[in-house]
C-alpha cells in the first residue's frame, strides 16, 4: 500500500466486501468534524497513497467552514509513559523528533487544534472528547493512519461515546491491504459508516 493513490479497482473490491455491512447514513443530526489521525513523517511511506485524498477532505472541510482536528503521536521518554506501546513495538516515536513532525502537505494551519497523544486511541488521555463537546460536535469523519491501529481504537472510542462515525477508506491507510480491509469491515459492521471521499463530499 505505498504506491501513490489507490487505483479503482482496489477501491471497487473494498466496497464489494463492504456492502454486506452497509448502513443507511442518516440525516444530519448535528454539527460535525473531521479528525486527521497521526499524518506524521514516521509514517510517511503509509501516508503516501493518501495524502493527496487527506488534503482534499480537509480542504472541503475548510469551504464549509467544518472543524478540523489533527492527532500527533509521540513520547517524551518511552520507559515512563509508553505502556504496552513501548513492550510491543520496537520503537516508539520520540516527541520533539523530526519523526514526530505532522506532514506540511495535509493543510495543517496555524490555530488548528492538534492532539498530543501517547495511545492508539486519540481520546485516552487527551481533549478530544472535551474539545467536540464544546464545539457540540456530534458527528466525527476520520481519516489518517494506521486504520486497524489508531484509526479504528479511536472509531470505537468515538462511538461508545455515542458519536456518529465516518470513516473515509480511501483516506486511511495501514502497513497492508488485508489489515486495511479487515478493519473497514470490522469498522462498518460495528460501529462505523464507511465511505469514499467522493461519498463523503456528496453527502455533506
Amino acid at each position: 500500500m505505498a504506491s501513490a493513490g489507490y487505483s479503482r479497482g482496489r477501491i471497487a473490491r473494498w466496497k464489494q466486501a463492504l456492502a454486506p455491512h452497509a448502513r443507511p447514513l442518516p440525516e444530519r443530526r448535528g454539527p460535525g468534524a473531521l479528525l486527521v489521525v497521526d499524518m506524521q513523517r514516521y509514517f510517511s511511506s503509509i501516508c503516501e497513497p493518501i495524502v493527496p485524498a487527506v488534503r482534499r477532505v480537509v480542504d472541503a472541510c475548510r469551504r464549509r467552514g467544518t472543524p478540523v482536528l489533527f492527532t500527533q503521536h509521540g513520547h517524551a521518554d518511552a520507559a515512563s509513559d509508553g505502556g504496552m506501546l513501548a513492550e510491543w513495538w520496537d520503537e516508539l516515536i520520540g516527541e520533539g523528533t523530526e519523526a514526530h513532525q505532522l506532514l506540511a502537505e495535509i493543510g495543517l494551519r496555524p490555530g488548528d487544534p492538534v492532539i498530543a497523544k501517547r495511545r492508539y486511541s486519540a481520546f485516552h488521555d487527551t481533549e478530544l472528547g472535551h474539545l467536540l463537546r464544546d464545539r457540540g460536535i456530534e458527528e466525527l469523519s476520520v481519516a489518517g493512519v494506521m486504520t486497524n491501529l489508531c484509526v479504528e481504537t479511536t472509531v470505537r472510542e468515538a462511538f461508545v461515546r455515542d458519536f456518529r462515525v465516518r470513516v473515509l477508506m480511501d483516506a486511511t491507510a495501514t502497513a497492508t491491504e488485508e489489515l486495511h480491509l479487515a478493519s473497514l469491515v470490522s469498522m462498518a459492521y460495528g460501529f462505523a459508516h464507511v465511505q469514499t471521499v467522493e461519498e463523503w463530499i456528496a453527502s455533506g
